[in-house]
């Protein structure tokens, strides 16, 4: 099948880069890259593991992010703008579109799931099915979470020093990276040395340190009250929730989710962080591609993988 990169231009007049694998293929999947401010590149792989079920699958850089274009960020009427949610949904909707995708499956990883859980809630009349990979319903609970590794990782004066840090702002510190690189390569990219590499960090910082803050262990950003809890049990479509068993989400929330929603069935990779599709590909690909084969045939479960 036909691999092509295309460039989509906006009607905002921005462009955004996309890149479809197996084109021409019978079920259609659009990816949503995490971060926010990351790349489409953990989803590299999903074209070839997919083939043989014959999924087109298309995945795009969002506004900001590096092989699209990058508003300037330093005017405030241009963050104000598009440095919100809203706005990513738009530009979901927008591609989506431009692609002609309707009953299209729909993938989000880590921000990429805030945005797909959000979409799908209220386009459920244009979506086949729902993949949320690593991303659980509130941010208040991923918090908690982020604090309970802290304190099982490090000494209560390792924990100390870091917060104090936090507090004063000082992220370049030397032994403070060093300390959160430990605990990337422990609950993020479990395996080393990173499949993910580049020569420099591509990530959109701008966009990052918004929405976020300055790593995955804080969260001092805008998407510090996101909840969508309420919400969740709205969304009737057959669904696929996808976690890592050592990761920053946790399992606890991902369980409760897995309950409210009345079509979700929940799938843990074994020895694999956040980024799980990388760390264990054999056993997430399997995970997906029986979701996949399951709804196509009808035969969907929520409670049997």
């Amino acid at each position: 099948m036909q691999n092509v990169t295309r460039i989509i231009t906006l009607s905002n007049g921005y462009h955004l880069w996309t890149h479809t694998t197996n084109l021409g293929g019978h079920i259609k999947l659009l990816c949503l890259h995490g971060g926010p401010g990351d790349t489409h590149e953990v989803f590299e792989r999903f074209g070839p593991e997919l083939a043989a079920l014959d999924v087109e699958v298309t995945m795009y850089d969002q506004l900001g992010s590096w092989y699209s274009d990058t508003p300037d960020w330093d005017d405030p009427h241009v963050r104000k703008k598009y440095l919100n949610e809203a706005y990513y949904l738009k530009e979901v909707d927008e591609v989506r579109r431009k692609l002609g995708y309707d009953h299209f499956y729909l993938a989000g990883h880590s921000w990429g799931g805030v945005l797909a859980m959000t979409y799908a809630a209220s386009h459920q009349e244009q979506l086949r099915g729902l993949i949320i990979i690593s991303m659980i319903d509130n941010v208040a609970d991923y918090v908690k979470r982020m604090k309970a590794i802290r304190q099982a990782e490090f000494s209560p004066a390792e924990n100390a020093f870091m917060l104090a840090i936090e507090k004063r702002g000082e992220w370049d510190n030397p032994h403070y990276r060093q300390l959160i690189t430990h605990l990337y390569h422990q609950y993020v990219n479990r395996r080393q040395p990173e499949v993910l590499a580049h020569q420099i960090d591509i990530q959109a910082k701008p966009v990052y340190n918004y929405f976020q803050g300055d790593n995955e262990f804080v969260v001092y950003g805008d998407l510090g009250g996101w909840d969508f809890s309420h919400q969740l049990k709205t969304i009737q479509l057959p669904t696929l929730l996808s976690f890592g068993d050592h990761e920053t989400m946790p399992l606890t929330a991902a369980k409760r989710m897995a309950h409210a929603m009345p079509n979700a069935r929940l799938v843990v990779t074994p020895n694999s962080g956040h980024n799980h599709m990388v760390d264990n590909p054999a056993v997430f690909f399997t995970n997906l591609r029986h979701y996949l084969t399951d709804v196509e045939n009808d035969r969907f479960n929520p409670h049997h993988a």
